[in-house]
C-alpha cells in the first residue's frame, strides 16, 4: 500500500550468508535457514540434530527449530533433493565482526568447547569429520591438478601434497587411529571447531552452530585449527594461551592440565595446517583458472611455507 512501512518486507529478505558448492545458508528475518550438501546422511544428520536438540546441550549448542511437517525427527524438510535445516540467527564471529585478534572471547571458546567435549555422547553418533575434511581438502586439490594447473599452481600443489605425506594415514581418515586403538577415549567432538563457529544470541550468550561434522572423535582435531594457527604464527601466544587456559580449567579432555599438550596436538594441528593449505591452493587455481589474479592471501602463502618446512623436516630432522 502506498505510505507503508517497507521496513517489515525489507526483513524478511533473504541475505546470502554463505554459499559454497550446493550448501547455502540464508538469513530470513531472525532465522537461518541451512541447505546441506547433497550427499548428506539422512540418518547421520538426523543423530547429529538430535543431539543439538536435546535439552542437556542447549547450554552448549545451538539448538534447531522444529519444522512443521518435517522429517527428521522434526528437525528438517527435504526440498530439491536436499535437506533443509532452520536455526534462530545469532550474530557470528565472522570476519566482518569487527573484532581484533585479542578482542575476540577465546576465554568463552575454551570453556564452551570444554563443555561440548563433556557432555554425553550418544554411541550410534557418526565419527567426528576432523580427519575426514583433511582427506577431502587433499582429494579436492588432486581434482584441480586433474583439471591443468599453471606452472605455479602445480608448484604450490606439490609442496602441500609433500606435507601430506609426511602424516601418518590415520591422519587423513575419518576415525584417528589413538581412538580407534583405544589409547584415547572417544568423546563428543565438534569436527570442524574455529571461532566461526560461535554465535551470540541475546540472553543466551554464545552457543556453538554447525552440527554437520559433529560425532565421536579424539576431542584434540577440535583444538587442531587454533594449534595450527599458533604454530604457523598466526595466532598470537596470549591469546592461545587464553583459549587453551580456559579449555582446561574448564575440565576439556584433550589434554593434560599437568603436561605439554603439544605432543598430543601436533598431528591434528600439522593435519589442519595442510587441509587448509590445500584449499588455499585449490582455490587460488579456481581463481587464476577463472581469469582472477589467482594469488593466495597472507595466511595461505603462510600455510604453504609451513608444509615446505613440514617436508624438509620429514627429510633431514637436523635441518
Amino acid at each position: 500500500m502506498p505510505g507503508s512501512d517497507p521496513a517489515p518486507t525489507a526483513a524478511l529478505r533473504p541475505v546470502v550468508l554463505s554459499s559454497r558448492d550446493d550448501e547455502r545458508v540464508l538469513l530470513v528475518g531472525d532465522t537461518v535457514i541451512k541447505t546441506h550438501h547433497a550427499g548428506t546422511v539422512a540418518a547421520e544428520l538426523a543423530r547429529r540434530l538430535a543431539v543439538a536438540a536435546d535439552p542437556g546441550s542447549c547450554q552448549v549448542l545451538l539448538a534447531p527449530r522444529p519444522v512443521t511437517g518435517g522429517g527428521l525427527g522434526g528437525l528438517a524438510a527435504r526440498l530439491g533433493g536436499q535437506w533443509l535445516t532452520v536455526w534462530p540467527a545469532g550474530a557470528p564471529l565472522g570476519p566482518g565482526s569487527g573484532a581484533t585478534v585479542a578482542a575476540m572471547p577465546w576465554d568463552q571458546a575454551g570453556r564452551l568447547l570444554a563443555a561440548l567435549h563433556r557432555l554425553p555422547a550418544p554411541a550410534d553418533l557418526p565419527a567426528a569429520s576432523g580427519p575426514a575434511r583433511v582427506g577431502r581438502a587433499l582429494r579436492r586439490l588432486e581434482a584441480a591438478r586433474g583439471e591443468g594447473l599453471s606452472p605455479r599452481d602445480r608448484a604450490l600443489a606439490a609442496i602441500v601434497a609433500a606435507a601430506a605425506r609426511t602424516l601418518p594415514a590415520w591422519a587423513l581418515r575419518a576415525q584417528a587411529a589413538p581412538v580407534a586403538a583405544g589409547q584415547r577415549r572417544a568423546v563428543l567432538c565438534h569436527g570442524d571447531w574455529h571461532l566461526g563457529q560461535l554465535v551470540r544470541l541475546p540472553r543466551l550468550g554464545w552457543r556453538l552452530i554447525d552440527v554437520d561434522d559433529l560425532g565421536l572423535g579424539d576431542p584434540a582435531w577440535d583444538l587442531a585449527r587454533p594449534a595450527a594457527w599458533f604454530a604457523a604464527g598466526l595466532l598470537p601466544s596470549e591469546e592461545f594461551g587464553r583459549f587453551l587456559g580456559a579449555y582446561l580449567a574448564a575440565g576439556g579432555p584433550a589434554v593434560a592440565a599437568d603436561s605439554d599438550p603439544w605432543p598430543v596436538l601436533e598431528i591434528p594441528a600439522r593435519a589442519v595446517t595442510v587441509q587448509a593449505a590445500a584449499i588455499a591452493v585449490a582455490k587460488a587455481a579456481a581463481d587464476r583458472a577463472a581469469g582472477g589474479p589467482g594469488r593466495l592471501d597472507e595466511a595461505g602463502a603462510i600455510l604453504v611455507g609451513c608444509c615446505r618446512r613440514m617436508d624438509r623436516l620429514a627429510r633431514d630432522p637436523a635441518n
